[in-house]
């Protein structure tokens, strides 16, 4: 089974690429956030780990963490990004291992894992490649006022505190970009698979 591991920051379209994976080469595909979303989900060990951190103050009216409200913190607090990480990240790269384990035993080809910090979280050592999804700053900004509601200056706080081009590039494998046509990217990711030998 082939692991490819995808990074990038913000806004930069990694969800069209998984799609695009998924949907042409029959990838399972695994996003970290997803994974952290299910084991922050209430009365689980990471849910009163992040309340005890965070305070009452990130829920809901129902008990469940607001996640809106909890990226507001970290995003503007590099001490609160590294506390909320310390709880989640463990526990997310525990049951992504399992994950791996499990579609392998399945006869699974292609593995796809999705995750901001891929490589702050050393999962370089499972993924057979790191590829880097990448857009100019022009166009993730059109991007997160557009789907997301961002203003600017929360959109600089996110671009803060992500790695800049040059520290992914650095440590990835492959480089997609998809600043154009979304068509533009799939030829580079076809040349990608073609040279994978991945069909």
């Amino acid at each position: 089974m082939k692991v490819i591991g995808i990074t990038g920051g913000v806004g930069t379209g990694k969800s069209e690429v998984l799609n695009y994976l998924e949907r042409k080469y029959d990838a399972v595909i695994c996003q970290a956030d997803i994974v952290a979303r299910n084991l922050e989900k209430k009365n689980t060990i990471c849910y009163r780990q992040i309340v005890e951190r965070f305070s009452g103050d990130i829920l809901q009216e129902n008990g469940r963490i607001d996640r809106e409200r909890l990226a507001k913190i970290v995003f503007s607090n590099e001490e609160e990004r590294k506390a909320l990480n310390a709880i989640v990240h463990p526990a997310v790269k525990k049951r992504i291992l399992g994950l791996i384990k499990k579609q392998e035993k399945k006869g699974t080809k292609l593995f796809v894992l999705e995750a901001a910090l891929l490589l702050e979280d050393h999962y370089d050592e499972v993924c057979d490649e790191i590829w880097y999804i990448y857009a100019e700053d022009a166009v993730r900004r059109k991007r997160l006022k557009l789907s997301r509601g961002y203003g600017e200056e929360r959109i600089d706080g996110i671009f803060r505190s992500q790695k800049s081009r040059d520290e992914f590039l650095d440590k990835c494998d492959r480089a997609v970009d998809n600043s154009r046509s979304f068509d533009d990217t799939c030829m580079q990711l076809d040349s990608i698979m073609e040279k994978l030998k991945i069909s």
